[in-house]
């Protein structure tokens, strides 16, 4: 089992950058739901939680209970999220990179300072105005990315079983709206609701070919 380490925030330290801020997103694949990025910056190793990796990795029990631990004894934190509105009319790479910008403002709000170099994982819309490396595998190797990738996906998922309240014939307490046998039978035997993304396949070729219905409250 790979645990994140330190290294790189430990040399970016030595590099005189006080404020790293590790990145990460869930929900970029969904067929529903917004996409949600986290981040942490620490400064010192003494503020690693020690069951966190990357969120993938973990278990549903493991996220939660890490959840509040990094928001306690991280330096700041921060979570950005962009609805499923948003990410139609822009597309979901920059609906991303939108929420990682609003989780960095969330966390120079809490430092009363800029944020000196970002760290996110893989293929990642750099942020304009600041140093930052998309690292590949960011999640499982960097510690303050994992951390990110903890919060993104806990909130996320928090905010997936509230719709499953809403709209249950969807199960998204299950899937969390990604495109799952259920959840496409359940599209085409219920219709779209208001937090599908009308610009995702197959959603956007049963909305073309007229094959899908659209719930009264997005009609």
């Amino acid at each position: 089992m790979i645990f994140p380490d330190t290294k790189l925030e430990e040399k970016l330290w030595s590099d005189g950058y006080k404020y790293i801020a590790g990145l990460d997103e869930a929900g970029r694949g969904p067929l529903a739901g917004p996409v949600v990025a986290g981040g942490v910056v620490i400064t010192t190793p003494d503020q690693v939680v020690p069951i966190v990796r990357d969120s993938k990795k973990m278990t549903e029990k493991q996220r939660e209970s890490a959840y509040d631990d990094i928001i306690s004894k991280s330096t700041a934190y921060g979570i950005g999220i962009v609805d499923s509105d948003r990410i139609d009319e822009i597309g979901i790479k920059y609906a991303v990179q939108e929420a990682m910008t609003l989780v960095i403002s969330q966390i120079e709000k809490k430092l009363g300072s800029k944020v000196d170099y970002i760290i996110a994982d893989g293929g990642i819309y750099l942020i304009d105005g600041y140093k930052m490396e998309s690292l590949n595998h960011g999640d499982l190797n960097h510690y303050s990315i994992s951390a990110g990738s903890v919060l993104a996906k806990v909130c996320r998922d928090r905010i997936m079983q509230k719709y499953a309240k809403i709209y249950p014939e969807y199960g998204f307490e299950s899937h969390v709206g990604y495109g799952t046998k259920k959840h496409i039978d359940a599209i085409k035997q219920y219709g779209i609701c208001e937090i599908h993304r009308r610009s995702f396949a197959p959603i956007s070729t049963m909305i073309k070919d007229k094959t899908v219905l659209y719930r009264d409250s997005i009609s």
